[in-house]
């Protein structure tokens, strides 16, 4: 009989019943009589010291920089369904996901359904997410070209308007796929930025278990769906991140861009909850809604 199979395998708490995640840095997760422990020797989350780890309690850890991890903590953890990802400083890089996801499958399916469903379903989750970071429901069209361009316009304002907030000189979106150190400060500001945000909703669509590449608003990416969830964090994560990283850097020219952005980024994070946010964001994307007029 292969293990699982009947179900034996199944993780012993329920996830709807666990935390969320732990974010463990600086130190070594290994196995001690049963029980995971972190050694650590000191970072901002965490004094240095030996630490049990309440693994079957949460859904997911996070481990970032300057950690190491045991074979045997790894078996641990998927024996009882616990997530595990290496992960940049504050979740801004992405390094690892679990294979199977969270314990239920039911956010997968209904985004599954969803997105087969036909234009109509696919567009109200469009225009769902859109009314989340216009702070507007978009009028209904049978294109979701259309509500691409309309937030595009939309897009440019604001723009322009934290530009002159950070007090930084903006002449447009410009992006070289090619070429993408071309770009004047502000726009490679703005893909360091993007870069950090796309990795913290890679997580939440890790930690929910809900399918990358079934995108409601990006189509061809196999991240598609991670793009739409970093795009709702766009107005009040990424540009700002990435303005607030060109305004620093004019002041201190030593600053590299790259780096200071992705630390903003990451700052943000974790002074707003930004990936437990999208994960909340997630489970509430796909609930069923009262029809609003037009």
């Amino acid at each position: 009989m292969l293990a699982g199979r009947l179900g034996l395998e199944t993780a012993r708490i329920p996830h709807a019943d666990r935390h969320g995640l732990i974010w463990l840095s600086r130190g070594h997760l290994q196995v001690e009589a049963g029980t995971l422990h972190f050694l650590t020797a000191g970072s901002r989350e965490l004094s240095a010291g030996d630490y049990q780890i309440p693994f079957q309690g949460v859904s997911m850890i996070l481990l970032g920089p300057g950690s190491t991890i045991s074979h045997d903590a790894l078996r641990l953890l998927a024996r009882h369904g616990t997530g595990m990802v290496a992960v940049g400083e504050d979740g801004v890089r992405l390094y690892s996901a679990p294979p199977l996801g969270a314990g239920d499958s039911a956010l997968a399916r209904r985004q599954a359904q969803l997105w087969a469903s036909g234009s109509q379903e696919r567009i109200a989750i469009a225009r769902r997410m859109y009314a989340w970071r216009l702070g507007e429901v978009l009028p209904l069209k049978r294109e979701i070209a259309i509500l691409r361009g309309m937030e595009g316009a939309r897009m440019k304002e604001t723009y322009r308007l934290l530009a002159e907030r950070f007090g930084i000189v903006w002449h447009g979106r410009h992006y070289d796929r090619q070429n993408p150190n071309a770009a004047d400060a502000p726009n490679q500001a703005i893909n360091h930025a993007a870069t950090a945000v796309e990795a913290a909703a890679t997580i939440a669509v890790a930690a929910t278990g809900t399918i990358p590449a079934l995108g409601f608003i990006h189509e061809d990416s196999a991240n598609a769906f991670c793009l739409d969830i970093a795009d709702l964090y766009r107005d009040e994560v990424t540009i700002p991140a990435a303005f607030q990283g060109v305004r620093d850097g004019q002041r201190q020219p030593q600053i590299a861009l790259e780096q200071h952005v992705r630390r903003l980024c990451g700052q943000i994070f974790h002074r707003q909850g930004v990936i437990p946010a999208m994960i909340d964001r997630i489970k509430s994307l796909f609930e069923k809604e009262e029809p609003q007029a037009d």
